[in-house]
């Protein structure tokens, strides 16, 4: 398992290391794999499909603009993230459901918590470049989470 301390120790500025605002909500706090990102604004449609498609060990980035207000994951699609492989969830924004997500293996990471629910528009984009908190994420790119933190290696630079 990959520690993010050492990580930073090791390969100092090749890393990206996202905002210390993220907070833990999942089951597992350590968790890593390849991103996969979804830009969005208070609706979830794209990250609803990506839940119910194979993740594969994949950790699903959300740039979801930092928004409290919606809610872009609950317990629902973590479940169905959960049993199709998804490592974890990174979210720029809110999550709900929190009592249920901490009982899932599955790392969730979020800015806040709401009882809001999204929209569902259909709107958002999936597998392009996002940028969270100044550090510029791209679907491949190595994602860890620890109880320190989340950091962003380019790929092959730290291994799967």
């Amino acid at each position: 398992m990959y520690v993010t301390c050492d990580l930073c120790d090791e390969h100092g500025e090749a890393l990206g290391v996202l905002p210390s605002g993220l907070v833990h909500f999942g089951g597992r706090v350590r968790f890593h794999g390849p991103a996969e990102t979804v830009k969005t604004f208070e609706v979830n449609s794209r990250v609803r499909e990506l839940a119910h498609e194979p993740g594969n060990g994949r950790v699903m980035v959300v740039d979801g603009g930092g928004s409290d207000r919606r809610a872009l994951l609950g317990d629902v699609l973590a479940g169905a993230a959960l049993s199709n492989g998804w490592a974890g969830v990174v979210i720029w924004g809110a999550v709900r459901d929190i009592a249920e997500l901490a009982k899932l293996d599955l790392g969730v990471m979020a800015l806040a918590r709401t009882p809001a629910r999204c929209d569902r528009k259909g709107e958002g984009e999936t597998g392009i470049p996002v940028t969270i908190g100044g550090v510029r994420i791209s679907p491949g790119d190595m994602i860890v989470a620890d109880e320190d933190g989340v950091i962003v290696a380019p790929p092959g630079l730290i291994g799967g």
